[in-house]
């Protein structure tokens, strides 16, 4: 080896020049550092360690230090998150509300003769022998027996029958115990609405005592006649479903669709004065 280097020193020394030439030349040129670049290669997986020491070091610290912290921000969050679905739930009462006082406003034009006192229905009682709905108005609220219940359209729903200081108990057109004088308003005939056991099941009433002259169609709208003085007259009660003929082949009567949905119903009109 030694002798390698005695014979080959010279050449090996000029090519250590050349070689350190070249590369400082590389570098100059392509602004390249072997030197650092190589450095780089090897501080990099020591890097990688060091930045998941530090993050694992701050979950750490933030578990132990900044718990309490962030629960108090995660409970100010859920409270502030109900706050925003009150007011939602606010805002859509407010809407149903101005919703109903239009409504209110159209039946006032329509009938300016009635007057009106708006409930909420708060408990339903039906069986197969009647068809009753509480209201959250009573006679503290003006609200009498024998007024007539309407919804939103003006559709009769039914009449007070037990009027409470606060609450009333109404029956609806479908109960057999109602029964109240009815008109075809195409026709002009009378006759009386009144409730059925078997007509009740099936959100239906009767209209009885229709006579052999009226002809009657599917669709004819029926309301209440006001003979009386009862009750208003005009009130829309529904429409003429089926006409049937009795079993003596002369009395008539038709089954009448309700125009307001009894069972939905859940804000009503008591019209507590309709102009005598």
């Amino acid at each position: 080896m030694s002798r390698f280097f005695r014979n080959n020193g010279g050449l090996l020394l000029v090519a250590a020049v050349l070689l350190t030439l070249v590369l400082a030349l590389g570098a100059q040129i392509l602004g390249f550092d072997p030197v650092t670049s190589a450095l780089e290669v090897l501080a990099t997986p020591f890097r990688a360690v060091s930045a998941s020491v530090s993050n694992w070091t701050q979950a750490q610290y933030d578990r132990a230090f900044r718990y309490e912290e962030l629960a108090a921000e995660n409970e100010t969050l859920r409270r502030r998150v109900a706050e925003l679905e009150r007011d939602a739930i606010a805002g859509q009462d407010a809407a149903r509300e101005n919703e109903r006082m239009k409504d209110l406003l159209k039946l006032a034009e329509a009938r300016p003769e009635l007057q009106y006192r708006d409930a909420a229905v708060v408990r339903r009682a039906s069986s197969n022998w009647t068809s009753d709905l509480t209201i959250d108005r009573g006679t503290g609220g003006g609200v009498e027996n024998g007024d007539c219940v309407i919804d939103q359209y003006g559709y009769l729903i039914g009449v007070v029958t037990e009027a409470g200081i606060n609450s009333s108990r109404v029956t609806t057109i479908l109960d057999p115990r109602l029964e109240l004088g009815g008109r075809v308003a195409r026709t002009d005939e009378d006759a009386i609405l009144e409730g059925d056991f078997t007509l009740m099941q099936e959100g239906l009433l009767r209209l009885s005592f229709v006579s052999e002259e009226a002809k009657l169609v599917t669709g004819d709208q029926v309301t209440t006649s006001g003979l009386g003085g009862v009750y208003p007259p005009g009130l829309v009660v529904g429409s003429v479903r089926t006409l049937y003929v009795e079993e003596d082949g002369v009395s008539r009567y038709a089954q009448v669709e309700p125009s307001a949905d009894i069972a939905g119903v859940q804000y009503v009109y008591v019209i507590v004065d309709y102009g005598e």
